[in-house]
């Protein structure tokens, strides 16, 4: 496969960083491979969409950078590196205005493969529960116990629990995210199924507790900008 020269890639790069939508523009322009297929060198797989959408998210322009991406040529469903797609990584940085433009310009809201597996099951995994709900408001399937837990959907989860007939560890984990995604309410419900207090996942760290006590990618990524902003506490102690 022929990659971009190195230098223009790294050049569109930058550009989508900094949020400069006329030079991404005249790049693509120029170059329209640079728009439209992987990137090569450093880059590897990863296809400019791919670059809007990545960690940590909420690049400059982001929504205007995907609209002008597809519009030259770009597949919203590429796969890049690791196999995923474009709204697998906005799934995964919880970039809610990139993940919407790439759901309006056609990205496979099911494509299955990333590194948890769809784009709702890394979102939920992630704890980027702004996606999350928007993959679940534009139709993502709901389909495992664990999915309407996290997402405080009632009603689906007690379909889940009446047709699946659950096994004790599929209740404990699905506490488990209704407990990270602060869903009190779901998280009653499956303790009374007889979910363990005290489970740990073997891909996560901590109890149901030390979940809930987490902030999640969204309230993570604000706190990490606002410290580059040179932000400070009013009460340090208090953290």
């Amino acid at each position: 496969m022929d990659f971009p020269e190195p230098g223009l890639a790294a050049e569109l790069v930058g550009a989508i960083h900094a949020g400069d939508i006329g030079a991404v523009r005249r790049l693509i322009s120029d170059t329209p491979e640079l728009g439209t297929g992987p990137l090569g060198g450093p880059f590897k797989s990863r296809t400019a969409l791919h670059v809007v959408a990545d960690w940590p998210g909420y690049y400059p322009g982001g929504p205007q950078m995907v609209r002008l991406l597809v519009v030259g040529g770009a597949d919203p469903s590429a796969r890049g590196a690791g196999g995923e797609s474009p709204l697998h990584w906005a799934a995964g940085s919880d970039d809610v205005d990139v993940a919407a433009a790439l759901i309006d310009c056609g990205a496979d809201i099911e494509a299955p493969d990333g590194s948890i597996g769809t784009p709702l099951d890394n979102a939920i995994g992630y704890a980027c529960w702004r996606v999350a709900a928007l993959l679940a408001a534009r139709g993502a399937r709901v389909d495992k116990l664990w999915h309407a837990a996290a997402l405080g959907m009632l009603d689906r989860l007690q379909e889940l629990l009446d047709a699946a007939n659950p096994t004790p560890l599929e209740v404990s984990q699905a506490f488990w995210h209704a407990c990270c995604a602060g869903q009190r309410r779901a998280a009653e419900h499956l303790m009374a199924r007889g979910a363990d207090l005290n489970w740990v996942p073997d891909y996560a760290e901590g109890t149901a507790l030390d979940a809930a006590r987490g902030r999640g990618t969204g309230r993570d990524d604000v706190i990490g900008w606002l410290e580059e902003q040179g932000a400070r506490q009013a009460n340090p102690e208090r953290s």
